[in-house]
């Protein structure tokens, strides 16, 4: 028996009719709610409900029950929950240049629910962890998913070449009806797929795409016939867009600056990790690829903190980890500790025949990672103030959460117009993108491999 009540999120007070059990995507959806991952920006989550809304109407399926979310992701992707949840990483939009483009994404997605390609596959009730998919999806990494789950493995890796035809056929018609011009499924493909080129070319990483941007390519005979044949259901006059599609990609945030650990002020983000580490605020904080330092204002002889990732060994408590896996055998003394659903040793260290008059240890394990943590104090630094610190910046360790995501990133695309004499190497040099600029500006405008701007277009900076 359905019963009707009231969802409230920080996009607004979406009215909707659910099951008194929630379906996968609905508990999905909580999650991301949860991990304040949907896109705060309600612009947008209007945006895409009204086109989904319109293929819906089309389609003769207005009134169903379909939500469409716009995911604070950078990922480039898109995917389906059986029960109508609908979710678009902001990550893939960056890359569409027309509403017709994400109108064949929605669509595309609706084709799935409507046809009840996971009923078919009869893998609805295999769906079960959440926990394992939400990583996936945040990150774009299918390992941290137990995809013995045939279910969530369906989900991101597609229905089948079959299906995933059936599913463009039928977002092509919807197109087609809703005033669309149907060939914008042709082109969401040949975007993707020069995203996949660049990925394998420029940044050596093999993406994997959900549904239709996996199964075909790029001159597949049977899309080109699905997309002709919906030609014919175009009415005879097109109707408008749903809203300036130009409009809403300025402004809208690109990327993920913390991907490989990023420092902001007096605080550490890594996203690939799904952490964040808080230090003391006056210190210099720094870092590289693969550790991050914290010393004191007047030097790090005074006193400093870093931590590095380690080789997990599960066996281990941390203090095992320690003494047996980094073979310290000069640990005097400590205590095991545990916050924010982590667990952790800390400890000092023989100081003897140092220079530091204080040395500490910690080994915290957190979300299946193991970290670890080493800190001196000198002589003229306070050895209990030096213990709190190192401490509290062991306990600040914890789970990276969108509000986090948008103090390290703030990336945004904007849309300027260009002029003679532009050119992608030229912009890129002013452009906050910090690996491969003049490529990737040029794969977000529809120019890779080696496309230039023409004067008086409308193209796709990051600043």
């Amino acid at each position: 028996m359905n019963q009707l009540f009231f969802k409230t999120s920080v996009l607004g007070i979406l009215m909707l009719c659910t099951p008194l059990f929630a379906g996968p995507g609905e508990k999905l959806y909580n999650e991301f709610v949860e991990k304040d991952q949907i896109y705060q920006d309600e612009k947008w989550q209007t945006y895409v409900q009204n086109i989904g809304e319109r293929l819906l109407r089309v389609q003769g399926l207005y009134g169903k029950e379909y939500y469409f979310t716009v995911l604070d992701n950078p990922v480039v992707n898109a995917f389906a929950l059986p029960d109508g949840y609908i979710f678009i990483n902001r990550g893939l939009i960056a890359y569409l240049d027309t509403e017709d483009q994400l109108a064949a994404v929605i669509g595309h997605e609706i084709g799935h629910v409507a046809l009840s390609h996971a009923t078919r596959r009869k893998r609805t009730a295999a769906f079960g962890n959440i926990a394992g998919f939400v990583a996936a999806v945040m990150t774009g990494r299918g390992e941290l998913m137990d995809l013995s789950n045939t279910a969530t493995a369906t989900i991101v890796s597609g229905y089948g070449r079959d299906m995933e035809l059936e599913s463009d056929e039928f977002g092509g018609e919807a197109l087609a009806r809703a005033g669309y011009n149907p060939t914008a499924m042709i082109e969401v493909v040949m975007v993707l797929k020069d995203h996949e080129s660049f990925s394998t070319e420029v940044q050596n990483e093999r993406q994997r795409y959900h549904g239709v941007f996996s199964t075909h390519p790029k001159n597949d005979k049977r899309l080109h016939e699905a997309v002709q044949k919906s030609q014919s259901l175009l009415p005879e006059e097109l109707a408008e867009p749903v809203d300036d599609f130009e409009k809403y990609i300025d402004g809208l945030v690109f990327g993920d600056e913390a991907a490989a650990g990023l420092v902001r002020e007096h605080s550490y983000y890594h996203s690939g990790l799904r952490l964040v580490v808080d230090f003391p605020e006056e210190w210099d904080l720094s870092n590289s690829s693969n550790r991050v330092w914290a010393r004191h204002p007047t030097g790090a002889s005074h006193a400093f903190v870093n931590f590095q990732q380690q080789d997990g060994d599960p066996e281990l408590t941390p203090e095992q980890y320690i003494r047996d896996k980094l073979k310290r055998d000069d640990l005097l003394e400590g205590e095991e500790i545990t916050f924010e659903g982590s667990t952790a040793y800390v400890g000092s260290l023989d100081a003897t025949n140092k220079t530091a008059e204080l040395d500490m240890i910690a080994v915290v394990y957190h979300d299946g990672g193991t970290y670890l943590f080493r800190g001196e104090a000198g002589p003229n630094m306070d050895q209990e103030e030096f213990r709190k610190n190192f401490r509290a910046v062991i306990e600040s360790m914890r789970a990276m959460r969108g509000d986090d995501l948008k103090l390290a990133n703030d990336q945004r695309i904007k849309l300027v117009e260009s002029k003679p004499g532009d050119t992608y190497k030229k912009l890129a040099q002013k452009s906050s993108i910090k690996q491969s600029a003049e490529e990737m500006l040029r794969l977000i405008n529809g120019d890779y491999p080696l496309g230039e701007p023409r004067p008086g277009d409308m193209i796709k900076i990051v600043q």
